[in-house]
């Protein structure tokens, strides 16, 4: 017979219990320099602590994963999917007297840049009043313990759930999503899925598609003394740039007559996010590389935003007189994600507003990100609704990065309520 759900003073008085135990396995986890391509030792303590509580637990890598041919792969270059470590834990229900759950986080984390710059080491939490300072707390290590602990609370409390769930923790995200298409090319599926990214407890309505690109380009070399007769590849990288700077302008103007993106100003963002080139200062650079970041224009293919990205890029070469004969390569490397919307309306988001209103008093705001999750495996490819949902915090991607705690508490109990009222309880045995 199928259990009564927990009060809200009793999922309140679970997650409590835990909490000094929480914070704590957050700092752990938060210790981890689970950079792109060092998130195996991450992995491999979640995998250990995931089998702990009696989870059935699948830890494979991204290179035991033929994906390549599905929606929303992005090709690679520079990383090892050797190393590329995933783990999927399985709840399972004897019968399924419920809807089924994924609840699913990233553990890759982006550089930490330069370590002076950070008021404490990065991978060394610390914690003043309501913050918890390091590299991945907020982006998103504070969720993903959010989601954990949810279900530690209903243990507590002697119910599991109802039905199925999956609690995945995967790499990949902050470059490419592989590591999520990964889990649904292990076969793993549910009737919903919950990404705790950090949306201050708002409910996540839409994201831009973003891709990653490389440019390539050749120069002449001299010595810099007669630097005219040559050319300077990084001069020239610097024309391209002023290029695509000019065509994001131009893509936010055509995104204003979107249902959801026009809400935000300039959406669209263009990055170029890493440079390298030239082999002596006193030589003007025979070549130049930059990687680069840019939002697709919602509605548009992928093959043909790459066909006019590659135009605008040959547009601006032919006005360079040694590129016009030597054109730059653009080669595509990482993200080729498309936009995701969650269209209103869904039950899983209705059980989610349910949920935050019970706990919090106040009905859920909506965001729309200009940036990508992983959300749009599971809701765009996919068809199984998706939605991001976290706690607050600030400065993802820069210097003392951090993530609120009393945030990070009332996450846990909404995802726990969110859990009981997607798959209903069952006495835990």
């Amino acid at each position: 017979m199928e259990a009564a759900l927990l009060t809200i003073a009793e999922l309140t008085k679970a997650v409590e219990a835990n909490w000094a135990r929480q914070v704590d396995w957050l700092k752990t986890l938060t210790s981890f320099p689970s950079e792109r391509g060092e998130e195996a030792p991450c992995q491999d303590w979640i995998a250990r602590e995931f089998a702990g509580r009696g989870w059935q637990v699948d830890r494979y890598r991204l290179a035991d994963v033929t994906m390549d041919q599905l929606p929303g792969y992005s090709p690679v270059m520079d990383t090892d999917y050797e190393r590329a470590v995933q783990v999927v834990a399985a709840v399972r229900a004897p019968e399924q007297r419920g809807r089924s759950l994924i609840m699913q986080g990233h553990i890759d984390v982006v550089p930490r840049g330069p370590e002076e710059m950070w008021t404490d080491p990065p991978y060394k939490p610390v914690v003043r009043g309501n913050r918890l300072f390091a590299r991945g707390a907020c982006d998103m290590k504070g969720g993903v313990s959010a989601m954990v602990f949810a279900m530690d609370a209903l243990r507590s409390a002697g119910y599991l759930p109802a039905a199925d769930v999956y609690v995945q923790t995967v790499t990949e995200e902050e470059s490419t999503g592989n590591g999520a298409l990964s889990t649904l090319a292990r076969g793993y599926r549910a009737d919903a899925v919950l990404i705790p990214e950090p949306t201050e407890q708002h409910i996540l309505r839409a994201t831009v598609g973003v891709m990653w690109f490389r440019l390539k380009i050749r120069g002449r070399p001299v010595h810099v003394s007669r630097s005219e007769e040559g050319t300077n590849a990084i001069l020239s990288a610097y024309h391209l740039i002023a290029a695509l700077q000019c065509y994001t302008k131009e893509l936010n103007e055509r995104v204003k007559s979107h249902p959801w993106f026009s809400k935000l100003n300039a959406p669209l963002k263009f990055n170029p996010g890493k440079i390298r080139g030239g082999d002596w200062a006193s030589s003007t650079p025979a070549w130049c590389e930059v990687d680069c970041r840019i939002a697709v224009l919602p509605g548009m293919t992928l093959a043909d935003f790459r066909k006019e990205l590659e135009q605008t890029v040959a547009t601006a070469a032919k006005q360079d007189g040694f590129l016009a004969n030597n054109p730059p390569e653009v080669i595509w490397s990482g993200f080729q994600a498309d936009d995701y919307v969650l269209e209103p309306g869904s039950d899983f988001e209705a059980t989610m507003r349910a949920a935050h209103e019970a706990i919090t008093g106040r009905k859920a705001e909506e965001a729309i990100l200009p940036a990508v999750t992983d959300c749009r495996f599971y809701g765009r490819y996919y068809n199984i609704p998706s939605i991001c949902y976290g706690p607050a915090g600030a400065d993802s991607h820069g210097f003392d990065e951090y993530v609120e705690l009393d945030s990070v508490k009332q996450t846990t109990i909404v995802i726990a309520d969110c859990i009981q009222r997607w798959c209903g309880l069952r006495k835990a045995g």
